[in-house]
């Protein structure tokens, strides 16, 4: 049996993928942006291990959460299934736009607070293919609200899921770290016409999440719905690159990761 964090798993593919793994005899720990979205979490996954709330629009939120986890003991796997998608554009506290603390820096952080499991999944999407993965200004501090896209920010957002998974497959070889594909589904965010198979997808997420299979021994790698292997935008691969998106990350939220 596996312990398992799911992030973003209140409903949609989160929501699904935990009631698939409770079904197939493992823990899951839910978690939920705030009381009111943890209760919907867990009527839909009544049994859920339990559920943690925190809102990773926010950086203190976001660490918080990183400490209640922590408190509940170790994990096999983390999977970073949050994200936010056409997200208008707003200031944070930390005043950035919702969907890049979310995307980028919430499983930045989470990632280098949390205990470190076996295992690591980050959710990306094919939309990364054509993604900025010059990482200039990649939280809209300088463009600002006149220069804000939600849709090429949540493109560059998923190339960094790519980066993260790579880097931290290379830097933590302990660790198996992988990013994956879910496809077109028709979730909340996919749309009722999103054509693609939640089943593939949630099979996709079973894998890394259990880390039983072949695939899901290895690492650094990005998976398409199925799970078959898919190649990933270029850029993720160059360890300048990866090492690049980490100091970001770290210069702006105070928080590095380690060796």
């Amino acid at each position: 049996m596996a312990r398992i964090l799911i992030t973003g798993s209140s409903d949609g593919l989160g929501s699904i993928v935990a009631q698939r793994l409770v079904a197939r005899g493992h823990s899951v720990v839910l978690h939920a942006r705030n009381p009111a979205r943890a209760q919907d979490a867990i009527k839909a996954c009544s049994g859920a291990e339990t559920v943690v709330t925190g809102d990773l629009s926010s950086i203190e939120d976001t660490k918080k959460l990183a400490n209640d986890v922590n408190k509940l003991g170790i994990f096999d796997c983390v999977i970073h299934n949050a994200g936010l998608f056409r997200s208008p554009y707003s200031e944070t506290a930390d005043g950035i736009p919702p969907l890049a603390a979310v995307n980028t820096l919430a499983p930045y952080i989470l990632t280098c607070l949390i205990t470190r499991p076996k295992r690591l999944v980050f959710v990306s999407s094919d939309m990364h293919q054509s993604g900025d993965g010059s990482l200039e200004d990649i939280l809209w501090q300088q463009r600002g609200e006149k220069g804000y896209d939600p849709i090429k920010a949540y493109r560059a957002s998923k190339v960094h899921a790519v980066i993260f998974a790579k880097a931290f497959a290379r830097r933590w070889p302990e660790v198996k770290s992988n990013s994956l594909d879910p496809g077109w589904v028709p979730t909340k965010m996919g749309g009722a016409n999103a054509s693609g198979d939640t089943e593939a997808a949630v099979a996709t997420y079973v894998m890394l999440a259990e880390g039983e299979e072949v695939n899901a021994q290895r690492s650094g790698i990005y998976y398409n719905p199925g799970p078959t292997e898919g190649r990933a935008q270029a850029s993720t691969d160059d360890e300048t690159v990866q090492e690049r998106l980490l100091q970001i990350c770290a210069d702006f939220t105070g928080i590095n990761p380690s060796i």
